[in-house]
């Protein structure tokens, strides 16, 4: 029911602001007509195209800045500085498309004019929509009369949930508690779950939100067909949901409800543009791989007997086992001289790194150098079995020395770079500070930062910063 609300007042907002716009175009048109005396025009076309756009384009920016979301606005200024930030983001992009189109006759009065009256009318507009939200439909018979129904705290956290909620009205009644009534001293407390019949009965109660722990003995089955029986609208907060673990979403399949428990940020949208851009640079970097590899190829062999490609199993999403594609910076029998080296491990955990390893080559060092070793990896990105950005992909003899906790880090596919390599990876040696950057990532990502890592990488690769 309040994600109904949210998308018709939302609904209502996009409409109401493209009218504001629309006006102020038509205000700002006929002030700079009448300051001229008459005497200027802009052609029907273009005024109507200018219109067109800065609708478009405030439909978007308004949503980036909070202004279609389902939170209330926090207070009139806020409103204010949101709108501001809009619109002028509005007006730079139809100042680019005039520019960019070469409109050299394009009045500025009438820009600055058609800006200026865009603020104010949303402005006045978002205020009225806000005061009738606040002040009048908040205390009309449509608003929605609640009762909770759990302890303090989480009582708590579902009444300040509720008041950040954008709606047409909702009031919470009270809150039935968990404990004796006469323990409690609450103000909000109005009796206890056993008197949920009674309380049904004596209130004009629309909804029923049910915010219980893990409390076993509570049979709320029956409290819930009580609802049902009377007509009552009931809302459960799951007991696995808490403020230190919040990623708990439902889902329906089909008709059959599910309660999930995220992970990562990364939905299924953000995983086709992640993918997108994997298919997009993989292309880019096979390309310049085949480019290279025959110039590549010659330097490694004439350099030390072997194959010009490094092949290795190595563990990816969730387990999943892979081929890693590299060029060969090592000698032929570099795993073998492994063990000897083990004591001069400079990682902390089941990783292994040394420094001036004297299993690699001569132009085994200058590819890892300038990161050319690493271009074969794009054929694992095109493949699906890697991705541009993401962890590193560890081998099985690394994921064998695993705790549990470190295999979060393999809940999406590994990647070329990520946020270890642009950290300065030759200063981070403790293997538990890279899977915390890995558990950041996942719990933060958004599509825009995987572009700044993949930029971050280019600047680190050219600077020839990072590379053991």
């Amino acid at each position: 029911m309040f994600q109904q609300q949210v998308q018709i007042i939302n609904n209502i907002l996009m409409i109401l602001d493209a009218l504001s716009i629309l006006i102020a175009g038509y205000v700002a048109y006929l002030l700079r007509h009448f300051l001229s005396g008459g005497r200027w025009e802009i052609e029907t076309n273009l005024f109507l195209l200018s219109i067109a756009l800065v609708i478009i384009v405030n439909n978007y920016i308004m949503g980036q800045v909070g202004l279609y979301s389902d939170r209330r606005p926090s207070s009139y200024f806020h409103i204010i500085i949101s709108v501001f930030k809009a619109i002028v983001a509005d007006f730079l992009i139809l100042g680019a498309a005039i520019f960019m189109f070469k409109k050299m006759h394009y009045s500025r009065a009438f820009f600055i004019y058609f800006a200026l009256f865009s603020f104010i009318f949303i402005v006045i507009e978002r205020f009225l929509v806000q005061m009738y939200l606040d002040k009048i439909a908040h205390n009309r018979l449509h608003a929605r009369n609640l009762i909770l129904v759990g302890d303090e705290k989480r009582g708590k956290i579902v009444a300040e949930a509720l008041e950040k909620q954008l709606s047409w009205g909702h009031k919470v009644l009270g809150r039935l508690t968990l404990e004796d009534v006469n323990s409690s001293s609450k103000k909000d407390v109005i009796g206890k779950l056993e008197d949920l019949p009674q309380v049904l009965i004596k209130y004009p109660v629309d909804e029923v939100v049910f915010a219980i722990g893990g409390q076993r003995n509570i049979k709320l089955a029956k409290y819930l067909d009580l609802c049902r029986k009377i007509g009552v609208e009931a809302r459960i907060l799951p007991a696995l949901w808490s403020p230190e673990s919040p990623a708990v979403h439902a889902e329906t399949i089909q008709g059959v409800p599910f309660l999930t428990i995220k992970v990562s940020q990364i939905d299924a949208t953000g995983l086709l543009y992640k993918r997108i851009l994997d298919i997009v640079g993989g292309l880019i970097g096979t390309f310049l791989f085949l480019l290279m590899y025959p110039f590549v190829a010659i330097a490694i062999k004439l350099d030390s007997p072997g194959p010009v490609l490094f092949k290795q199993k190595r563990v990816g999403q969730h387990g999943r086992i892979f081929t890693l594609y590299k060029f060969r910076t090592m000698y032929v029998d570099a795993e073998k001289r492994k063990k000897e080296l083990m004591a001069q491990n400079i990682m902390k955990g089941p990783m292994f790194k040394i420094e001036n390893d004297p299993r690699i080559t001569r132009v085994g060092r200058f590819l890892r150098k300038t990161s050319l070793d690493e271009f074969p990896q794009f054929i694992n990105v095109l493949k699906g079995e890697m991705s541009l950005v993401g962890t590193r992909p560890p081998t099985l003899e690394e994921v064998e020395k695993y705790e549990l906790w470190h295999w979060r880090r393999l809940t999406l596919k590994p990647g070329i770079t990520g946020l270890w390599q642009i950290s300065g990876r030759n200063k981070i040696t403790d293997f538990d500070k890279i899977v915390e950057l890995d558990c950041k990532y996942l719990e933060n990502w958004k599509f825009r930062d995987d572009i700044k890592i993949i930029l971050k990488t280019i600047l680190v690769v050219l600077k020839r910063k990072g590379a053991l």
